[in-house]
């Protein structure tokens, strides 16, 4: 049984995934990793390119969204007893490479224990040059504030889709209500660091689509912004509401 289940969404992505399998099939992370691709309901031949490379694929009738199709990946992988989850985007962004390296991320003690969850950053001193929007790092200078200010701990590349997680995490995330069904991102990472959960950022290489078009394309950037912030506010007021619970119970109980 291999440690490690690649998890892969996407949705068209026909013109992307051959060349992403291609470089996944490699040995060095064949011995290591099983890939499941999460076809959040295509209207190209992402399936069927996925089907003949004779990888695991789920595929969705209808478009329930990047979270949804994680999250149901994460139930597959608990189910099939995977010790680790990596998962990546179907477009060619993330680097094939960095797969090994969160790999052993994974395997290594930070602060006297094993990560729950190890970010590709594309902003650490070691990550590969990396061009985004004026409004994208607007947004990413808002939530690397927010958790800093609300956990004490700096996240530089809070929005990363390139993450690796410990059975731990993958647990968590896999049950009802425990994971943003749109948009898991900075909010999900400030979730996991107020529980206690340890969180650890290492630098990644990264590439620029070259085919079709991003889930945040054309004005979604700006709702993705008004979401993210919301929802980084209610994450946090939960958790304290959650604290101030169990500190009652605890009383009582004494």
């Amino acid at each position: 049984m291999k440690e490690v289940l690649i998890i892969i969404p996407a949705y068209n992505e026909e013109k992307n995934i051959n060349k992403v399998l291609d470089k996944l099939e490699e040995p060095e992370i064949t011995e290591i990793a099983d890939i499941l691709v999460m076809n959040d309901a295509s209207s190209d031949n992402t399936n069927w390119i996925v089907k003949q490379r004779n990888h695991a694929v789920v595929t969705h009738i209808f478009n329930l969204g990047y979270g949804s199709a994680l999250q149901l990946g994460y139930k597959y992988a608990i189910r099939r007893n995977y010790k680790y989850v990596i998962q990546m985007d179907a477009d060619g962004q993330h680097d094939v490479c960095n797969i090994l390296n969160i790999y052993k991320a994974l395997k290594t003690k930070y602060n006297d224990s094993y990560p729950d969850i190890v970010l590709g950053s594309r902003y650490l001193k070691d990550s590969s040059p990396y061009k985004t929007s004026c409004l994208k790092e607007l947004a990413y200078s808002i939530f690397r504030t927010f958790i800093k200010m609300s956990t004490g701990k700096t996240i530089m590349d809070p929005t990363t889709g390139l993450q690796g997680l410990s059975w731990r995490a993958v647990l968590y995330y896999s049950k009802y209500g425990n994971f943003d069904e749109r948009y898991p991102d900075a909010n999900m990472i400030t979730g996991m660091i107020l529980k206690g959960y340890n969180v650890v950022e290492i630098p990644a290489v990264m590439h620029s689509r070259e085919f079709g078009k991003s889930m945040h394309s054309g004005l979604k950037p700006i709702w993705y912004m008004c979401h993210m912030t919301l929802s980084l506010i209610a994450v946090v007021v939960r958790q304290h509401k959650e604290k101030r619970r169990m500190e009652r119970q605890k009383k009582h109980e004494q």
